[in-house]
Formats: structure tokens, sequence, C-alpha cells
């Protein structure tokens, strides 16, 4: 297979800190590899929250940045030293800067060698489902390993990391309490394996735990929220509970006195997906757990729209609006 790669490229890219004019389509050049790296052209990559982050400053990066963390796409380039892909194979991979039509990679990083003739639609939903999924499986195993029995609060169940939490979390035989904002999410939160619903616009959520619970609290809480429902989690817990603090869709968690965990012996984690991943043991684990749980259908990524890369400005929109269910993605120019 040959592929005449260009010196540039059209990137979704921000060079200052604001709002979403900041975000820029422009031409920028094509990476240059290493002996031990792949050049990949990309077919599609997902949309996730943390771009926002980046963007408004919450988390530093040096500018101009690309934005991205995930794609699928085909080796159109490689190194001398790599031995394990070859020009023409398809991928799924995570890596920063995917909002591109080329990404580099090392071959030894957390990329997956899809099987020859995926179709399109294949790609879209492993560009759309690889972040998302890893880190649920990952925080359910070992941020808290999720048991038969448990009670689980989760925020935010409708996006796209909750539809997907949702699912394991019924899989493993957990009792699942979702938070949404509207009835409408909540309806879909419970055709993905929700069993009791809070809507977070009306309802007392810590009552209704509590109700839920018989006044016990949950044996952990999955808060991708933030700000807005730290003492939500911290208060609806139960002795010896667990809360899995993994977004700041509300805003950054403001200080605290460690001792506050104290009177009910909490464990506070704030754990990222990358720390589960980065030996190939563990990339091979996840990723074939995810390539199994995916192609068998046995858990369905939901995929709310997808965009030309050009109009991520109107996706950063929608998905920072809180409106949108399930996962969203970029279709990148061939």
């Amino acid at each position: 297979m040959k592929c005449t790669i260009p010196e540039q490229q059209k990137v979704i890219l921000i060079d200052e800190i604001g709002g979403y004019d900041v975000i820029k389509y422009e031409d920028y050049p094509v990476p240059s590899i290493s002996e031990e790296e792949l050049l990949i052209k990309n077919k599609y990559t997902g949309v996730n929250y943390i771009e926002s982050y980046f963007r408004k400053g919450i988390y530093p990066c040096e500018k101009p940045y690309v934005l991205g963390r995930e794609a699928s796409g085909t080796v159109v380039a490689k190194g001398k030293g790599v031995t394990n892909f070859e020009i023409g194979d398809q991928v799924a991979y995570i890596s920063n800067s995917t909002f591109a039509q080329y990404s580099k990679i090392s071959s030894q990083g957390p990329v997956m060698k899809l099987p020859k003739g995926t179709s399109d639609e294949e790609l879209k939903l492993y560009a759309a489902g690889l972040l998302q999924v890893l880190t649920a499986l990952s925080f359910t195993n070992e941020a808290y390993h999720v048991k038969k029995g448990d009670y689980v609060l989760l925020f935010a169940a409708a996006g796209g990391v909750g539809l997907i939490l949702n699912q394991l979390l019924k899989m493993k035989g957990a009792h699942t309490i979702a938070v949404a904002s509207t009835d409408e999410k909540l309806k879909i939160a419970k055709e993905y394996g929700a069993e009791y619903l809070i809507n977070a616009s009306k309802e007392d959520i810590l009552r209704q735990v509590l109700k839920f619970t018989n006044g016990k609290g949950v044996d952990a809480s999955f808060d991708s929220v933030g700000k807005d429902t730290f003492e939500i989690s911290l208060a609806a817990l139960k002795r010896k509970g667990v809360f899995v603090s993994f977004g700041n869709a509300s805003g950054l968690i403001p200080p605290f006195s460690i001792t506050r965990l104290s009177p009910k012996n909490i464990t506070l984690v704030r754990p990222q997906l990358y720390g589960y991943i980065a030996d190939p043991e563990e990339w091979k684990y996840y990723s074939d757990k995810f390539f199994g749980l995916v192609n068998s259908k046995k858990l369905n990524i939901k995929i709310y729209k997808t965009y030309p890369l050009r109009d991520y400005r109107t996706a950063a929109a929608d998905i920072e609006s809180r409106k949108t269910v399930g996962k969203l993605v970029l279709e990148i120019p061939q």
C-alpha cells in the first residue's frame, strides 16, 4: 500500500486560553516519526470533555496545542525499528493530538491492530468507544472493584462514560443509582442498565440515595461532575465507601481538609486511565476486554452524532451544554 504523505495537514488546535472562539481549524505540519514510531492517517476521532479543560486552562499545555485523545485509522508510515505493524494496518489507539489528519504514536504504545477488512462503521465505533470503555473497565476493576450487590451512585449517567458504566455495573450485578438532569436522559440510562433514577434538576439527590439504600448509603460513587456534586458524593457514601472522582464538568473541587474522610473511613481516589494501561501487559488486558465486549455486542456504544472535523467548535458547544447523550465523533477529511 503506497500513500503520498503531505507536508501539511488540517488539524483542530488552540493557541490561547478562552472560549469556543479560540478553537481553530488550520493547516499544521504533518509530524515526522522516529525509528520506533508509526504515522497514522486518521479516519475518526472521539470527542471527550477533557479537551475543554485544556482550552479553559484547567489543565496546562504547551501551545499551539492540537486537541484529541483517541482515533482510528490506517498506518501509512513506520520507523525502521517497527516490527509489530505494517503499512496498511488498520488501528485504533489512544494518544494526544488526534484531531488531525495524521498522528504519530509509539509502536509499543496504546495502539491496537484491527482485523483486516474492518469496516468504516467499525472504525467509527472503535474511535467512539476506546477511551471511555477502557476508562470504565479499569475504574470498575481497579479504582473501585465493583462487586455483586454493591450500590453505586453514578453521576452524568447518560454521558459517554456514564452509559458504558451503566452496562458494566449491571454485568457485575451492582445496583446502579443513576443521576442525570432530565427524565429523557434517565430513561436512556435505565435502558442501558441503571436500576434507580434521580433527576438532579428536581429531586434531592442525597434524600433519594438514602431512600434507595434504606439509609445506609452507597458502596461507591463515580463522580465526573466535580465541584457541584462533591459534597453530595461524600454524604451519600456509607462507612468504608469509595469516592471515585474523575472529572471537573462543573469546575474544580475546592480545597478541603483530608480529615473529613475519617468519620466514615472513606477512600477517595482520583484515577486516570493512563495509570492503568502504562505497561504492555495492562494495555493488552484492557484492549482485549474492549475488543471482546464491543465485537460480541455485549456492550453498546451509543453515538450521539458524527461531525466533520472542521465543525469541532459546534461539537464542543454541544458536549459542554450537557444536552448530549452518548458519544460525539469527528470524521477526518481524507
